[in-house]
């Protein structure tokens, strides 16, 4: 699936312009200092739940600066593992929500109040909210359109990829040593099971199917490995095991680059550059 948003998105939370903290907003704070004895968390769940009305005028980019401080209130710091390779909008969340690092749930909730505020100028939170059959609530909260719904694959649609992204053990092996799939097959972008697991940080799936003899160089339409996918992934158990298992580090995509390249993790470049080292 494509990435909605233009690769060169800001996600960082001190971003300037439209997206300016509560304190830089007079009309935000003038919601924040409205009489009535109105906590700030009320307030901010107000604002939550008037979003629902402004998805449609929203930005991209507004939207994920949203999600990322509604976690920020809801969760706290970020403490979920990055997404798969392939996981573009998935990444585009985290990264927002990682770049909070340990920003205090009162701010979250003031520039969150503030850009609601900025996307509707009249906004009134001391009145109800209008119901529709078309208010809908995405992954994180209210805070997010349509756009990020997650794909749900009924049961009797689901391939042998979609058990592997599961990270289904037990049925990737029973249709492996039954023969019903061959563990190299391929999807139609090139990519194996092995690159799959991989991609998603399943350790032991993937010692499962080196035990099954996947061609752990196997690469896919754009010349990538597992390994690649593991590095870029920033999976260090994963590299290392790839690496004991015969995987190697000198095999270039098509774009000419090495797994240590596709990193941006330094335990993980370091580890390739240390096996090319000793391998040379």
């Amino acid at each position: 699936m494509a990435s909605p948003f233009p690769p060169t998105l800001a996600t960082t939370g001190d971003s300037g312009g439209e997206l300016s903290s509560a304190d830089d907003s007079g009309d935000a704070n003038s919601l924040l200092q409205s009489p009535g004895g109105r906590g700030l968390a009320e307030l901010f769940d107000k604002a939550a739940e008037h979003l629902q009305s402004l998805v449609q005028v929203a930005s991209r980019e507004q939207l994920l600066y949203l999600y990322a401080r509604y976690k920020q209130v809801k969760v706290g710091r970020c403490n979920t593992p990055k997404p798969g390779f392939f996981d573009f909008e998935g990444k585009q969340k985290w990264e927002a929500w990682k770049a909070l690092g340990d920003s205090s749930p009162r701010q979250a909730m003031q520039e969150y109040i503030a850009v609601v505020q900025k996307l509707d100028p009249v906004w009134n939170p001391q009145l109800p909210e209008k119901k529709g059959k078309e208010a809908k609530t995405g992954f994180g909260g209210p805070v997010v359109s349509s756009l990020y719904q997650e794909e749900i694959i009924r049961e009797e649609d689901k391939n042998i990829f979609d058990y592997c992204r599961e990270n289904n053990i037990d049925h990737v092996t029973k249709a492996i040593k039954s023969k019903t799939v061959d563990v190299n097959m391929k999807d139609e972008e090139g990519r194996a099971l092995l690159h799959w697991a991989c991609d998603r940080g399943h350790r032991d799936l993937v010692t499962v199917l080196l035990q099954y003899r996947a061609d752990i160089n196997c690469q896919d339409n754009e010349g990538q490995t597992a390994l690649h996918y593991a590095a870029a992934c920033e999976f260090l158990d994963i590299v290392e095991l790839l690496l004991q298992s015969g995987a190697d580090p000198a095999l270039r995509d098509q774009d000419g680059c090495l797994p240590e390249e596709v990193t941006g993790c330094k335990a993980v470049a370091l580890a390739l550059q240390q096996h090319m080292t000793g391998t040379t």
